[in-house]
């Protein structure tokens, strides 16, 4: 999936179903467990493509969970103590620490993770247990500003927008994180840090890098 420092990938566009069913294929010819970001704004929705990507994973053979990153947010006490638009905090409102000690390394050291911390609506401990996860599985981990913080990923997805396809695409409750995404855009460098890259200023109209 990834290429050589010297090559420079090429944008391909892809019909939605086409990006599924190839990006399906190359994930699923990585050995053993792996362990993927799918990264992105929420208004390139990552949740959605790592949905679609379940059953065409396990039609291949694949064992494969999707978890979302927000069930691993902080303490709302925390989230929120700066106020409920400080941009700043929303930076840091994953957990990520416990994002990588109770799922992306026992999954690979024991063959289990936990499948929740807080629900995100409630701010409550969802008091989940550790679940057993099978020989070969693809987890899929789907959120926004997953990289750059040391996360253990074997393969990293990034759905990237531009600034403009971020404000058309985001509802106006939630404008106030944008400049979020232009910080991190400009800091974290996330199309530099992945592996495939799908571009989404038309969602409809994907096109993407690094897939053979």
């Amino acid at each position: 999936m990834s290429h050589p420092a010297t090559e420079t990938p090429r944008w391909r566009a892809l019909a939605p179903d086409r990006l599924v069913a190839e990006l399906a294929r190359a994930l699923a010819t990585v050995d053993g467990t792996v362990r993927v970001a799918f990264d992105g704004p929420p208004a390139a929705r990552p949740e959605t493509l790592a949905d679609a990507l379940v059953t065409p994973l396990q039609a291949l053979g694949r064992p494969t969970v999707h978890l979302r990153s927000n069930l691993f947010w902080r303490d709302a006490s925390l989230r929120l103590e700066y106020g409920r638009e400080d941009v700043e905090s929303y930076l840091g409102w994953l957990d990520h620490g416990a994002l990588q000690r109770e799922v992306l390394a026992p999954i690979v050291e024991r063959g289990e993770y936990l499948p929740s911390l807080r629900d995100p609506e409630t701010d409550r401990s969802t008091h989940a247990a550790p679940v057993a996860a099978a020989p070969g599985t693809v987890l899929l981990v789907s959120g926004e500003l997953l990289l750059g913080l040391g996360l253990r990923f074997d393969r990293v997805v990034h759905l990237t927008m531009s600034s403009a396809a971020r404000s058309r695409h985001t509802p106006p409750e939630s404008a106030w994180t944008l400049p979020a995404f232009d910080e991190y855009d400009a800091t974290v460098h996330p199309c530099e840090l992945a592996d495939v890259v799908v571009k989404l200023d038309d969602p409809s109209h994907p096109a993407v890098r690094g897939l053979a």
